[in-house]
Formats: C-alpha cells, sequence, structure tokens
C-alpha cells in the first residue's frame, strides 16, 4: 500500500473525479473509512440498520444517507490532506468489531478480529512472514536445500516465502509455464467462483481486477504478475515432472526424481521436500463401455481441444459438475444442439455479482482511497468464509433428515429451490431432473452460469437416465436409446482422493504413500505433516479443501507460514530430520473424523469426491477458517520427534511432549 499522505493527496487531488467514484463506489467500505478516519462511531447507528449482510446486493441504504457518506467521506479526506495528518491509529479491538459487525450487518464474534486483521493488513507489515529469531547471516543455509513440486498457488507461494527467508530452493513444475490448474483449465467459460479481491495473496493484492468473479484468463494474468514481481522463474525448471521421491535415511535427505520434456529422467537431493501439486490435477475419466471406440472428437474440460470447432455440431457432455457448469452456457449459443449426460444432480446458487464487472467507482477508489481495500477484503472474507458453517452440521432431531440437516439449512434449500423455479419457468418436469435429493453443500455447491436459464433452450436436452455403452457416432442408453454425437466432453472431475497419484513417494522403513494411503483414504497432521516421511510438507494435503466457503488461498497461506516456521525449527537448530509424532497424527485425525462425521458431507445420501467408498471424508477440512489458521499459526516443536545428525534416533524436543497433541489443544468449532 502506498504511503498514506501520498494516497490522501492523490485521492483528493481530482475532486470531481473522487465524487463521480464514490458515488458508484460499494457504501460498506467507504463507511468504515470514513469511520477509521473520523473515529465517528454515531455514523454507524445511522448506516448500519440498512445493512443486512456482507455482499454489496444485501445493503439498502437510502441515497440521501448515502450521500451524507459520501460528502463526510471527501471533508475527511480534505481535512487529512490539507493539515497533512499521519495515518490514524488503529482502532481499538472492541471499536473494529462494532465497526465490522455494522459493515456486515451481523455480529462478528471476537475471536475473530485478530484473523480479520492479519487478513486485512492496515499496515505495511507482512504478518503472514515468517522471520528468523537468530542472525541469518550465522546460519548455514547453503547447505540446506528445497524442493517444490508444483507451480501453482501453493508452489508459489512456499517459494516465495522460502525466498524471504534466503532458503535456496528450486521448484519443479510439469507445465511449460506457473499457473497450475489455472494454466490446464482454459475451456469457455473457466473462472473463479470465490470473489477475486478475497481469492488472492494477502501479501500482493490486486485492486485492478475487473470483474468481482474474475475469468481464467486474468487469474492466469494475477499468477504470473506475482512471479514477476517476486523474481521466481529464476527458481523454476519449466518441464520438470515429479515422478517420485525417496528419504534415503543414512544422508537424511530426499532424493527427488523427474522427467524432463525430452523424456530423460534426473535426480537431485534436497534437505526438504514440500509437494504443492493439488488435488485437481489429474482428471477422472469414467469407465465407460466403448469410450475409446468413439471416432469423433473426445475431450476433458481440464484438456480441453480449442482446436476443435463446435460450432454447428452435436455435442454431448457428460457430467453436470463444476466445469459443465461453467462450460456449458458458455457453448449452448454456437452448437447444433448440447445433450448433457446427467448421473446425479448439484445445487447451485445464484450470485447477483457472479457476472458482474467492478465498477468504475469501486476501481477507482480501491487504488486511491486508504483502506478501502482493506475493508472490501475483510466484507468478502465474511461474506463467503465462516457464516453458515453452523448450518451444516446435523440436527439428530430433525424432521427431514434425507433432504436437509437442520432448520437453517432447510431454508438454504427452499431459496435454492425457489429460485431455480423461477429460472426453469415454473417448469416441474425440469425442476424435479436439477434439484438434488440431499442436502445443501452435501456436494460442492456451485455457483449459477445461467445453466438453468441455459436448459430451457431449444437445443439443450437433459439426460439423467444411465448410459449403456458408447459407438463410433453415438452415446446409446440402457434402455437403448440411441444419441448421436459429433464431439464428446467430459466434465468428471479429477481423481482427487488418489491424492499425490501418480507421485511413487517412499519414506523411512519401508513406508510409501500408496502403501499408507491406498488410493481412497490420505491423512496428515493438519493436512501438511506425514508420519513415517521426515522433511515431507504437504500444501492442500487431506482434509484441507474448503467445502463451506473461503478461499484456497487463504488455506495455502496458513499451510506456508506452518511449513516456513518448521524449515526455521530446522535450520536454527541444525536438526537433519522432523517428522511429525504418530500420537500427534492419530489424536489430530481422530478428532478430525469425529467432526466430519456430522457434518453435511458424510451425509448418507450423497456420493462425492470428498470421501471415500467407506464414508470418511478424506478431501474436505471440517474445521472453520478461524479454527485451521489458530492450529496452524504456531509451529509446536514438540508434536515432532528430531535428529540432530543423519541416521541417528529421533527425539522429542522439550518436556512434558506427551500432553502437547491433547483433546484441548485443538480448537472447536
Amino acid at each position: 500500500m502506498q504511503d498514506f499522505r501520498t494516497a490522501v493527496s492523490e485521492a483528493v487531488r481530482d475532486e470531481a473525479a473522487l465524487r463521480g467514484a464514490l458515488a458508484e463506489a460499494d457504501i460498506a467500505p467507504m463507511l468504515m473509512v470514513l469511520v477509521q478516519l473520523t473515529g465517528d462511531l454515531d455514523f454507524l447507528e445511522k448506516v448500519a440498520p440498512h445493512i443486512h449482510g456482507a455482499w454489496s446486493f444485501l445493503q439498502s441504504v437510502p441515497e440521501p444517507l448515502k450521500q451524507e457518506v459520501r460528502h463526510r467521506l471527501i471533508a475527511a479526506l480534505q481535512d487529512h490532506a490539507a493539515n497533512d495528518r499521519p495515518p490514524p491509529p488503529q482502532p481499538p479491538a472492541d471499536v473494529l468489531q462494532r465497526m465490522m459487525g455494522a459493515g456486515v450487518g451481523q455480529t462478528v464474534p471476537e475471536e475473530y478480529i485478530p484473523l480479520l486483521l492479519e487478513e486485512m493488513r492496515f499496515g505495511e507489515e507482512d504478518t503472514r512472514a515468517v522471520r528468523w529469531h537468530r542472525d541469518p547471516a550465522k546460519l548455514p543455509l547453503q547447505g540446506f536445500k528445497v524442493i517444490v513440486i508444483g507451480a501453482g498457488f501453493g508452489g508459489l507461494c512456499a517459494a516465495i516465502r522460502l525466498k524471504q527467508l534466503s532458503i535456496p530452493f528450486e521448484v519443479l513444475e510439469k507445465n511449460a509455464d506457473v499457473g497450475g490448474t489455472w494454466l490446464e483449465n482454459g475451456y469457455p467459460g473457466c473462472a473463479v467462483d470465490t470473489p477475486n479481491h478475497f481469492y488472492s495473496y494477502s501479501f500482493h493484492v490486486n485492486n485492478r481486477w475487473t470483474r468481482h468473479f474474475s475469468r481464467r484468463d486474468e487469474i492466469l494474468g494475477y499468477i504470473n504478475d506475482v512471479t514477476e514481481t517476486h523474481g521466481l522463474r529464476p527458481h523454476i525448471r519449466f518441464g520438470a515432472e515429479a515422478t517420485g521421491a525417496a528419504f534415503d535415511e543414512k544422508a537424511g535427505k530426499w532424493r527427488v526424481t523427474w522427467r524432463d520434456r525430452e523424456g530423460r529422467t534426473e535426480e537431485a537431493q534436497c534437505n526438504a521436500l514440500i509437494s504443492a501439486v493439488g488435488q485437481l490435477n489429474r482428471p477422472s475419466v469414467p469407465r465407460i463401455r466403448g469410450l475409446d471406440d468413439f471416432e469423433g472428437p473426445l475431450f476433458h474440460t481440464a484438456r480441453w481441444d480449442g482446436g476443435v470447432d463446435l460450432k454447428g455440431k452435436r455435442v454431448a457432455m457428460i457430467g453436470t459438475g463444476a466445469s459443465a457448469m461453467q462450460a456449458g452456457p458458455s457453448i449452448a449459443p454456437d452448437v447444433a444442439h448440447l445433450r448433457v449426460f446427467q448421473r446425479t444432480p448439484h445445487w447451485a446458487m445464484n450470485n447477483p455479482n457472479y457476472h458482474r464487472a467492478v465498477s468504475a467507482g469501486n476501481a477507482w477508489a480501491l487504488e486511491r482511497i486508504p483502506y478501502f481495500s482493506n475493508w472490501l477484503r475483510f466484507q468478502l472474507f465474511w461474506a463467503s468464509s465462516d457464516g453458515f458453517h453452523a448450518s451444516l452440521h446435523a440436527d439428530p432431531s430433525w424432521s427431514s433428515p434425507d433432504i436437509s440437516l437442520n432448520e437453517a439449512n432447510h431454508k438454504m434449500r427452499e431459496l435454492i429451490v425457489d429460485y431455480v423455479r423461477g429460472e426453469l419457468d415454473g417448469d416441474e418436469r425440469l425442476l424435479a431432473k436439477v434439484i438434488p435429493g440431499y442436502p445443501p453443500y452435501g456436494k460442492r455447491m456451485l455457483r449459477d452460469n445461467h445453466w438453468y436459464r441455459m436448459l430451457k433452450r431449444g437445443n439443450i436436452a437433459l439426460e439423467t437416465d444411465p448410459i449403456s455403452h458408447i459407438t463410433a457416432d453415438s452415446i446409446v442408453m440402457k434402455d437403448g436409446t440411441v444419441h448421436p454425437a459429433d464431439v464428446i466432453i467430459l466434465a468428471t472431475g479429477f481423481q482427487a482422493s488418489r491424492m499425490l497419484w501418480p507421485l511413487d513417494i517412499r519414506g523411512r522403513d519401508g513406508h510409501t504413500i500408496r502403501g499408507d494411503w491406498g488410493d481412497d483414504d490420505p491423512r496428515g497432521y493438519l493436512g501438511i505433516a506425514v508420519p513415517h516421511y521426515p522433511n515431507l510438507f504437504l500444501i492442500y494435503g487431506p482434509n484441507t479443501n474448503l467445502a463451506h466457503g473461503g478461499s484456497i488461498i487463504f488455506h495455502t497461506e496458513c499451510q506456508v507460514r506452518y511449513i516456513a516456521q518448521a524449515l526455521r525449527e530446522m535450520v536454527e537448530r541444525g536438526y537433519a530430520t522432523m517428522e511429525v509424532r504418530q500420537d500427534v497424527h492419530d489424536l489430530y485425525n481422530h478428532r478430525l473424523d469425529e467432526k466430519a462425521q456430522g457434518m453435511v458431507w458424510a451425509h448418507p445420501g450423497v456420493t462425492s469426491w470428498y470421501k471415500n467408498d467407506r464414508n470418511r471424508i478424506t478431501v474436505t477440512s471440517p474445521w472453520r477458517l478461524l479454527d485451521y489458521w489458530a492450529m496452524t499459526r504456531h509451529f509446536v516443536p514438540d508434536e515432532f520427534r528430531v535428529a540432530n545428525r543423519p541416521g541417528q534416533a529421533p527425539k522429542v524436543p522439550g518436556q512434558r511432549a506427551e500432553a502437547v497433541a491433547s483433546a484441548d489443544s485443538l480448537p472447536v468449532s
């Protein structure tokens, strides 16, 4: 953020531009800036009754009151500029709580204040950066190397923190450029379903998003800007697909192998290994008889073939998940006919901002008015994270457990059903096909990309009966119906439960990831560390996917901070190995399983990639964002076994280690 005085001076330089921008800027962050600059808490009481939620479309402030906020804010900015006033002090916690509650139309619990201040970053300090406890010039950093696998959001975040600590590192990336899943997914309509001003690093805020929910190319542009700004390209080996990693117990190091663009195998050693391969990188191809017999173009949405012209074609799309809901409406106007094959329906919510561009006034305010960007980030954090977490817990006494969990969950169901009925113009036959028979949020909650309107088009058909097989030019249903197709698109998701596949990871004492996890039962402590795999750290590991809301980038920053603290501990204390204790790992997973089994994703009427065949939730985090932030905020050495020399018997540092992972040490929402 630019210097406060400079920002204020720039904001008031052109009063007409300032007034014009505020005339269309969002009222809630504007109000928060006014209160922060003036300390006028009484004004909160005037506006608060007209703010009914954190989303901008839930605010109905009368125009005269808006005008008064604008007038007072302009006067406050001009006063600061004319008198060269310093930045106002950060309001105390109780005042912040009042401001936050007024800004989102509901009580913000006191326990959230430290997290929200860290996320908003009013000052220049990067509050999630890890710093050395000792003089780094006196540490053996050149003898310590880290390898990061993957150059998506997770790998780049790790690379930035490693570079800040001057820890030597290298990133292995199988693709020819950065971006991870945002590079690989280029299907029409590809976009984020978390608001961009929150779906971005807290330490690299972008105030120039053109949309509230940006398309893939703009997100990829942001990722490239992050890469260039932090000078990461010299540290990335592109076209290097990691194939395996084996822990050398005698050397206390990992031997990592990869395959280059020419198919040659190479190997390197590192003291610590960070996997940032993600969960959504290996497409899931359905087992349908005859799939290989189809003679026309056939591709997965994650491997979209841009060379195939769909105009005037009969297109079959198998799957109705996130990529289908974005791609389908995007191609529907051009194809001769689109036939969608649905196995089970998904819930999709309406968000009026999903298709909206960021107004010129908001863009101006984000760039030039101090603290406006900070307060918008808070607003979006609150709108899209923990607010409805409580509604995803099953009420044992609830009267309709098949279709909802509790009163709040049922109200949500009714709201979505009413919305969909309206989009379908009251077509009850079609409504019966698209409304799930399980509670809202049982599977990933989607954003409606005009999917329901698409289903009403004359060139669209929705099939809900099972497929029998595929021929050279058709899809044949089990009842014998034949549907000719020129192109088949697989919108069938990813092999998320088969985590880290196809990497061959071998730990100590003969342990392998596939042997320990199988294909569908991954487990980790905090989703980050796994017993028997010293010095291995995971980003976006088991049970770290967010399904109740929030930004996965927030979770990534929590994980990377924790990993950076662990590496600091290793370097400063001279540890050769660091491995999470088995009892700590097991207790955490026991509590996680208990928590998850009472939540919507474990509902017996739901089959999803969130859980395995034994109904264990393996992918999704059951914790509030606040809980996970608290768990990962401080690395606890006593939860790990360490050794000072390779091959040395590991020990637990500190005293009374057996009490570290007690049930009381983990927060419960």
